[in-house]
């Protein structure tokens, strides 16, 4: 934001000059210093001020001026900026009436003239009244905002997008929030055409797809490069531990992810088994750790979908979803996984209406204050209902199995249990769900029967699939999507791997490339092995390299 504004009044141009300088002098690197030579121009000055949004910390005026006193002056001042501090200067006859002004127009010191020197008389009396001014002070705010109705999928796809890539935001919803209102007028823009993503510089985008947004907060959607040594495909745990280790071993290396670092560990609220962290760390706060390891050490990243592999001539050509084409000498798929839809009547229809799936961090402070249900009986499940638990007012997890310990961890049960707001409805699952345009009514099989419930937003965390339609036939699949490497492409996909030598560890069906994390057949489902497997694929591509 610009600098707050210091405004000295005095119908006496050298004592004006004197105070403008001596005010430039110790205050000109924070603040803005402006001078009016009466009270009526100094009213001017504030109206003009209004107009642009601009702070004013502090009036600095003369008492004795013609057709406008001081203490006049200040008065009207503070209907217009009452957060200022209200210095009067008085000439020692003054005394007495500026005692009675203080209480006539708050004002909140005054000063005789002369304040020779100003190291004494002057500075440390204002250094205290601003040092107080900016503790009482909210500077405007000049982010990014972003008007959106909260039941809109639309919306919730943005607000998701900007949260998981950590980006700043204020939503404003018009339902609710007259601001948003104005702002749509203000900026001539149709409510109807919502969401609308508006910046600090007076822009907007109108509905905007994840590639526009992505480019608008700088994130880089076009590879700098045609060719590099490896791309990972997919910015979680095992591609960004790939990543670090493969820049910081002098490998050209980018690193292609179409929602946010971090995968779906980035969304979790906390974990707390991750070596080396007692304390436990977000899932973002270890997305942002490895995001900025990667990057110092050279790896690029890149905000886009891949939409195909294929290899052509020894090289891994890979084609992105706005139809750009990288090269490469290895590729390593590390897309993770997704959380499984859940098949009940009315789920899809309210996707993003009430239903989600993950968005722990996109929609808990909207649901303050309310009654939600989180579904799902694992980790990933725990951890969300630890996170809601600090803003809704109830959060009731519902449990298909009889208890929560053959799937979560105990320290989780343990925090779950101490958590008076958290209620465990064991053998308990969803028939159905309905409303009008969004989410408004559960049905549910309890262990007493049938029985609906109003709500108004469930999560979902019921188990993994993996994002594997994208890839070639070539590439040898489990029955449920997972990726065959290594020892196992024998056992389960005979004759898939076409070469004499034995397929490294993390290989593919397709030599040169490798995967990593929990896209892979019968991997460990935690962080850490994650960031294991990502670390020594890049062994691997070593030893193919090497036989190029």
């Amino acid at each position: 934001m610009p600098k707050p504004i210091l405004l000295a009044i005095d119908d006496d141009t050298s004592v004006l000059e004197a105070v403008v300088q001596d005010l430039r002098r110790h205050y000109g690197q924070n603040y803005r210093i402006l001078r009016a030579a009466s009270g009526g121009a100094a009213l001017d000055i504030c109206r003009q001020l209004i107009e642009r949004k601009d702070a004013v910390a502090l009036f600095l005026s003369d008492q004795r001026m013609p057709g406008l006193t001081g203490v006049d002056f200040l008065q009207q001042a503070m209907t217009m900026f009452p957060e200022a501090k209200r210095v009067l200067l008085t000439a020692y006859a003054d005394t007495e009436a500026a005692i009675r002004a203080i209480n006539a127009a708050k004002i909140h010191y005054y000063l005789n003239k002369p304040w020779d020197p100003p190291e004494e008389k002057l500075y440390p009396i204002l250094d205290d009244l601003l040092e107080s001014w900016k503790q009482g002070f909210k500077a405007p705010y000049e982010g990014i905002r972003v008007i959106g109705l909260r039941w809109s999928p639309t919306d919730h796809a943005v607000r998701d997008f900007l949260s998981r890539n950590r980006i700043e935001y204020k939503w404003l919803d018009p339902d609710t929030m007259p601001e948003a209102v104005d702002l749509l007028k203000e900026k001539g823009l149709d409510d109807a055409k919502l969401p609308v993503v508006l910046f600090g510089d007076g822009t907007a985008l109108v509905q905007p797809s994840t590639l526009d947004l992505a480019a608008r907060v700088g994130l880089r959607t076009e590879a700098k490069e045609e060719f590099y040594d490896i791309v990972v495909v997919g910015a979680g745990p095992a591609g960004l531990a790939a990543g670090v280790y493969g820049a910081s071993e002098g490998l050209r290396t980018l690193i292609v992810e179409p929602d946010a670092v971090g995968g779906q560990a980035g969304s979790s609220s906390r974990i707390e088994n991750y070596l080396g962290f007692p304390q436990g760390l977000s899932g973002d706060e270890l997305a942002k750790r490895a995001f900025l390891q990667a990057n110092r050490l050279g790896a690029e990243f890149l905000t886009q979908r891949v939409t195909c592999i294929r290899s052509e001539n020894g090289y891994h050509v890979v084609k992105m979803g706005d139809g750009r084409e990288l090269t490469s000498h290895v590729c390593l798929i590390s897309t993770g996984v997704a959380y499984c839809k859940l098949n009940v009547p009315g789920a899809d229809k309210f996707a993003g209406a009430g239903v989600y799936y993950g968005a722990a961090k996109t929609e808990a402070k909207s649901c303050a204050d309310e009654e939600i249900y989180l579904i799902g009986g694992a980790n990933s499940a725990g951890q969300a209902a630890m996170h809601f638990s600090r803003y809704a007012a109830k959060v009731h997890m519902l449990v298909r199995g009889s208890s929560l310990t053959r799937s979560m961890s105990k320290y989780l049960i343990d925090q779950i249990a101490a958590t008076s707001n958290i209620i465990v409805e064991t053998s308990t699952e969803v028939v159905s769900m309905s409303g009008d345009t969004r989410l408004e009514c559960l049905t549910l099989k309890t262990p007493k029967g049938e029985e609906m419930r109003p709500a108004n937003s469930v999560f979902i965390f019921i188990g993994a699939a993996p994002k594997t339609d994208w890839l070639p036939k070539e590439i040898a699949l489990d029955e449920k999507g997972f990726i065959l490497a290594g020892p196992d492409l024998k056992a389960r996909a005979p004759g898939s791997w076409k070469l004499q030598r034995e397929p490294y560890l993390l290989e593919s069906s397709v030599p040169g490339i490798f995967v990593a994390g929990d896209v892979r057949f019968n991997s460990v489902k935690r962080c850490a092995s994650a960031v294991g497997e990502g670390s020594i694929a890049v062994q691997f591509m070593h030893q193919y390299l090497a036989t190029l």
